[in-house]
């Protein structure tokens, strides 16, 4: 592993462990030329995939990227880093055991909305409104109705179960 802060071809793994979910192998490493410590993961791969995006653009599939956009849209709410890091996890899973090695932008989109819509609502329309690409404020009105439309039946499930 070529250490990120000289450049070094060899660093030497201090200690390993799996991840609280056993998705990873955590690793710490130092480097023996600069002495600067850091950490990485190892991930089983099923297949390489290559996402298909709306303008026919194709590009490998960036993990790192989905969890950004997750972490965007939790933001400021009352949700674990570990619990973004499962969904990830889950959901790259789901991706690679599809059978596909080619995903659409609209595929993964829509797996993320439906992740996110069985966890947080605030999350879920702060991601709806950068992936469906809302122009006004009555595209975000008319999803929030459609949101709090489909909740309302539950609540009123929930209220007669209790």
């Amino acid at each position: 592993m070529k250490c990120p802060f000289c450049g070094c071809e060899e660093t030497q793994v201090k200690d390993s462990r799996n991840t609280d979910d056993n998705s990873a192998v955590r690793r710490r490493r130092e480097c023996p030329e600069c002495g600067s410590r850091f950490t990485t993961f190892e991930r089983v791969q099923l297949r390489e995939l290559v996402v298909v995006k709306r303008n026919g653009e194709r590009t490998l599939f960036d993990r790192d990227k989905l969890e950004r956009s997750i972490t965007l849209a939790v933001r400021k709410r009352p949700i674990s880093a570990e619990r973004v890091e499962k969904i990830v996890n889950s959901l790259q899973r789901k991706f690679e055991s599809s059978g596909e090695t080619e995903i659409s932008t609209k595929q993964i989109g829509e797996s993320v909305m439906e992740a996110l819509s069985h966890l947080d609502n605030i999350a879920y329309i702060r991601f709806a409104s950068v992936y469906k690409d809302f122009r006004s404020l009555q595209d975000l009105n008319d999803f929030v109705a459609t949101i709090e439309m489909l909740a309302a039946p539950n609540t009123h499930k929930n209220i007669e179960e209790d």
